[in-house]
């Protein structure tokens, strides 16, 4: 039987929810057991949401004061030991897990299986390449744990009513000291976070600057929406790259995407291809996204997001 151990997002208080969809893709091991590990430095309040999720069977919490900042450095030696029994170990394909995981790989001797999007088997996977054109399957050896990253816009969240037994653990290794937290800077918008969000509105190059960008930023916010951008909006500098959609960018899996200005480069496009529904507003009737759309509007951008934010009661 397949004993997995999934590794907990966080920001301290709450469980991302890349963690559930970890979950998610970890129950399709037929017959598999699946523990949450919870790395903080108080993790009672996480534990308990992980507990809560179906499907797990133990959370497993690991308290030290160096985890409050996750910093991969810290967090994978303990995370490579406390995975002693385990045959799968599954972070989240965001930044937190692409971070972490290779180390946690590293330092168990494996390989690491990247961006798993489907499972065929407790070791046979499938996963996105050139840019989400094609399907690769890979079988990883069976006499050795598997490390993954799992591409959480390809699962759905995995459902509540769980009441899993919590579990304090210590990891017994010494963290290294050449790693450090410093400080941390970033905007905070008070929109929902663009990886998770159910609903994301984003922009392209057509809308010419910074300050055209920011009928994005308002209909988003009357919609209660994510905001994101594509590449070409990021070079231009309209908006920083954290915003960035894409191949490059963050994988989403909205319930509802809106491009605005975005011609759908295939790049962008790998970036948005999970989400529910597609609209598309661009001038040009032949831009690469209508392909991809479920509702188009072809015209002038900046008359028909104005008249779409009053529609919304703007």
């Amino acid at each position: 039987m397949s004993k997995i151990l999934v590794i907990a997002e966080h920001d301290g208080a709450r469980l991302n929810p890349s963690t559930s969809k970890c979950v998610t893709c970890a129950s399709k091991i037929g017959g598999s057991s699946i523990d949450v590990l919870v790395l903080a430095a108080d993790g009672s309040a996480v534990a308990a949401q992980a507990a809560a999720l179906a499907g797990v069977g133990k959370v497993l919490v690991a308290e030290n004061a160096a985890n409050v900042e996750p910093l991969a450095a810290v967090l994978a030696p303990q995370v490579a030991k406390l995975a002693a029994g385990y045959t799968h170990v599954f972070g989240p394909s965001t930044t937190f897990g692409k971070d972490m995981m290779p180390r946690v790989a590293a330092l168990l001797g494996v390989g690491q299986v990247t961006d798993i999007m489907a499972v065929d088997g407790a070791h046979t996977f499938k996963r996105p390449v050139y840019a989400g054109n094609a399907v690769l399957t890979l079988e990883v050896p069976a006499d050795a744990i598997v490390v993954a990253t799992v591409r959480v816009a390809s699962f759905e969240a995995a459902a509540q009513g769980g009441s899993a037994a919590i579990e304090k653990v210590d990891a017994g290794v010494a963290l290294p000291s050449h790693t450090r937290f410093v400080s941390r800077s970033g905007a905070t918008s008070g929109r929902p976070d663009l990886q998770t969000a159910a609903r994301v509105v984003a922009g392209g190059r057509a809308l010419g600057s910074a300050d055209g960008f920011k009928i994005i930023y308002s209909l988003a916010d009357k919609m209660g929406a994510a905001v994101g951008a594509s590449r070409a909006a990021v070079d231009a500098g309209y908006v920083p790259n954290d915003l960035q959609i894409g191949q490059t960018g963050k994988i989403i899996a909205p319930e509802l995407y809106i491009g605005i200005g975005i011609s759908g480069a295939i790049q962008h496009m790998t970036g948005i291809k999970d989400a529910r529904t597609i609209v598309a507003i661009n001038k040009d009737g032949e831009a690469p996204i209508f392909e991809a759309a479920d509702i188009g509007l072809v015209g002038d951008l900046f008359t028909i997001v104005p008249e779409l934010e009053k529609q919304l009661g703007g």
